[in-house]
């Protein structure tokens, strides 16, 4: 009896114990007032650039909104109350601003608004906007001259799966409706079931991929095709409805540019229980506007038998060509869709123009994999191509009107080469609200990144389509400012738009006028505010940051971004984070290339590590953790290029001062926490851990991870060697792992964690798992970022922070 009454009372400490904080907690105070701090406008300029649409979003939405209903199939994520996403983004106000006024006039909305996806109509007069009710999407229409918001009444929209969009004309949209009619929902609670769930295959290999979500029984194949159907119909300004052919569960659903045909992209049966829709067989037609079958253009089948990093052998990537009236431009495989045969070419683009009688003619070759294609006028083409083995990308122009005139390269370089990137074509926005390269004569315009050696300068560039080069630098960000293009303000592209912010000043839009040929000028031009949004932490500009640069052993270039809490004291050593997530990279040159800058204006949101900073750490952010090395065979050596990695990284800060090699910690999110799970197994150089939605156990997902192409039977012992869950019994330092209970993302079974955690106690270690009900990847309720936040900030002030020394070695 005593010793039951013992053991009773050690079971009642244990339960104490772990159930001590089983409600939600708050972050420390410091933290909690910059997540409370109201967040900076969003802006969005509307294609006739005269008017800007603010928007501001409710950041952290309270769990009981997560607690709605979800539906998990097919790979979506549905709330059947509303027939729409479950977790959808959404605005809580909007502002018109006027650029030449700056007049700023709030749209009065609907009570408890929940604004979706605005979407501007090519004049610039409208804006269209989804409004989630308990019971479903409205649609409403906002006229920009008035700021008057009207719903369209009679119109629910499915956003489960669709949307909306304006037809070319500008008048009316093209719409997703939730099927009138429809009958009654099939049941998804308290179901009795009514026999097995039974899956077979027979002789068909291929990959598969670890997806969640996925469909489950006969119950869930009647859910996905009950919530998933829509009507497709057009509506005009005045909530008139024309339907559009039959309901049907549109994967797809395109406009042609002259408004008379739609290109429909339906999900057939049968479906199935291993792959999400997008693998489900698809009949793909061309309809005219009163929904009649014109073209049978393609019957994909149920794509089970892809190889790994493979495609499918029929037609694929299939649209509009936006210049045409209606000409449809696809891609083919021409090596049986498999990357590993020696083939070469290994696709072909092609076109059909209306009334799609003829047969297809042949616009281009690809000697490597297609990857994406864009349209200037005057039958201007650029065709994207990818070499799978050498990671690079080249880029075609053509003319697709004449064949005679022979594709040219515009440029080849690494995928990974942010140094050479030509950046992005500014577009721009056609009458039928189609988008297409901007041409003056010879020359387009780029803008992009301008990664250097020193951080990222943003620029704009005149490019020419003659000799290939930049003509023209028109803009480029300043040393100590990042500055990036936000857009002309019409098509003669000589005034421009940018978005200017610095380590103190927040973002905000600027207008920009170049000096007039000929014309003395004291700057090359002009800039004037647009916004004026002000800090709404200044609490945090205390913050010092800098791009520190350092080699690993191996001589590989890498670097972090040093940030330093406020107050700090030169010369002080802190307790520090490293927080890193590893990237692959073909060679070491472009594995230490720069990206990011430190002139960006200091911003902690979420459940950023960069909250450490208010509680007296340093951060090393964004710390260079590169795999180099050939696509097949570079995960080979993963774990010792993100230990030597690492041991880089602290060894720098301590050569700097501002790190106490004794307290060290390191986290990291998905891939992230992977690398920190392996780190705390395979080397001594930590006090602690954070891994956040991580997979360890790459067993677990035996088709490829990250960017590892062999499977693994291929590779069984590079599967293991990275499987932090295979060394549970060498993490002998203090892990904490929090992961959504409703993890969506490919891989990371919340199982992954719970896995890991068992193994770290059953040798003895030291962890803890906190399980966040309704999150998935990442995690977005207010309560789970509070108590993420707490949880991280006490696990390494216990176990970093006040560590004792565990030797004299090093600084």
């Amino acid at each position: 009896m005593k010793i039951f009454r013992l053991l009773a009372c050690c079971i009642f400490t244990f339960l104490l114990a772990v159930s001590a904080f089983s409600q939600y907690q708050k972050p420390p105070q410091n933290v909690e007032d910059i997540l409370n701090a109201p967040a900076i406008p969003n802006s969005i300029i509307s294609p006739s650039k005269d008017v800007i649409l603010l928007t501001e979003t409710l950041r952290y939405p309270p769990i009981s909104e997560f607690a709605q209903p979800m539906l998990r199939i097919a790979g979506l994520r549905i709330n059947p109350n509303t027939n729409g996403q479950h977790r959808p983004f959404y605005a809580v106000k909007l502002t018109l601003k006027n650029v030449a006024t700056g007049k700023e006039t709030p749209v009065t909305l609907p009570p408890n608004p929940n604004i979706l996806s605005p979407v501007w109509s090519d004049d610039g007069k409208y804006i269209a906007v989804g409004n989630q009710t308990p019971t479903g999407i409205e649609l409403w229409i906002l006229e920009v001259a008035t700021a008057k918001l009207t719903k369209l009444n009679g119109v629910q929209v499915n956003t489960a799966f669709g949307g909306y969009s304006w037809m070319p004309n500008q008048k009316s949209l093209f719409v997703n409706l939730v099927p009138k009619n429809r009958g009654t929902a099939p049941q998804y609670q308290n179901l009795v079931p009514t026999g097995p769930s039974i899956q077979e295959t027979s002789g068909r290999g291929g990959n598969v991929a670890t997806v969640q979500d996925l469909l489950k029984s006969p119950n869930d194949e009647k859910l996905f095709e009950y919530y998933c159907t829509s009507q497709l119909a057009i509506v005009d300004l005045k909530g008139g409805i024309k339907n559009v052919g039959a309901p049907a569960i549109f994967d797809d659903a395109n406009v042609s540019p002259d408004g008379n045909y739609v290109l429909t992209n339906r999900v057939q049966k049968p479906f199935s229980y291993l792959y999400p829709f997008s693998r489900f067989p698809h009949e793909v037609e061309i309809w005219d506007m009163s929904g009649k079958l014109v073209n049978k253009f393609a019957s994909i089948p149920l794509l089970d038998n892809l190889p790994n990093g493979g495609v499918s052998t029929g037609k694929r990537s299939f649209g509009w060509i936006p210049t045409e009236p209606a000409t449809l431009i696809w891609a083919e495989a021409l090596d049986g869709g498999n990357p590993r045969n020696k083939v070469t070419p290994r696709d072909k683009v092609l076109k059909l123009a209306a009334p799609f009688t003829a047969e297809p003619s042949e616009i281009i070759k690809t000697e490597q994999r297609f990857a994406g294609r864009q349209f200037g006028e005057n039958g201007l083409m650029f065709v994207t191509e990818i070499n799978r083995e050498t990671q690079k990308r080249k880029m075609w122009m053509l003319n697709y009107r004449n064949s005679s005139v022979a594709p040219r390269v515009v440029y080849e370089l690494n995928v990974n080469d942010r140094y050479n990137d030509i950046g992005n074509f500014v577009t721009k926005r056609l009458p039928n609200g189609y988008s297409v390269v901007l041409q003056d004569g010879d020359d387009v315009f780029t803008s992009g990144n301008g990664a250097t050696p020193q951080g990222d300068r943003p620029f704009l560039r005149r490019f020419s389509l003659k000799d290939m080069s930049v003509k023209t630098e028109i803009f480029r960000s300043k040393t100590d400012e990042y500055e990036s293009f936000a857009g002309f303000t019409d098509d003669k592209a000589f005034d421009f738009f940018t978005r200017k912010e610095s380590q103190i000043m927040p973002p905000n839009l600027y207008l920009n006028k170049p000096c007039p040929p000929n014309a003395k000028c004291v700057a090359a031009y002009s800039s004037s505010a647009i916004t004026n949004f002000t800090d709404p932490t200044p609490q945090l500009r205390g913050i010092k940051k800098q791009l520190v640069r350092y080699k690993r052993a191996d001589g590989v270039d890498l670097s972090f971004t040093l940030y330093l809490p406020p107050n700090y004291k030169e010369g002080t050593r802190l307790p520090t984070v490293v927080w890193a997530y590893p990237e692959s990279f073909t060679d070491a040159a472009t594995a230490g290339q720069v990206t990011g800058s430190t002139n960006r204006f200091t911003q902690i949101n979420g459940m950023s590590h960069l909250f450490f900073l208010l509680q007296g750490y340093a951060v090393l952010d964004n710390a260079s953790m590169p795999i180099v090395g050939p696509p097949e065979t570079k995960n080979d050596t993963f774990i010792k290029q993100v230990v030597d990695s690492a041991q880089a990284a602290i060894d720098k800060a301590v050569e700097m001062g501002v790190t106490d090699r004794d307290r060290v910690g390191v986290g990291g999110h998905s891939y992230g926490a992977f690398m920190t799970a392996n780190l705390l197994a395979h080397s001594d150089l930590f006090r602690a851990g954070i891994a956040r939605s991580g997979a360890y156990n790459r067993t677990l997902t035996p088709f490829g991870f990250q960017d590892e192409e062999r499977n693994f039977w291929q590779a069984m012992k590079i599967y293991e060697d990275v499987s932090p869950f295979f060394f549970a019994n060498k993490i002998n330092e203090p892990l904490l792992m929090t992961h959504g209970e409703a993890d969506n993302n490919q891989g990371t079974f919340p199982i992954q964690s719970e896995r890991l955690f068992a193994a770290i106690q059953g040798n003895g270690g030291t962890a803890r798992l906190v399980m966040l009900p309704l999150e998935a990847h990442g995690y977005a309720a207010k309560e789970s970022i509070e108590h993420t936040l707490f949880e991280m900030i006490n696990w390494f002030d216990k176990y970093v922070k006040n560590a004792k020394p565990r030797d004299k070695k090093g600084d």
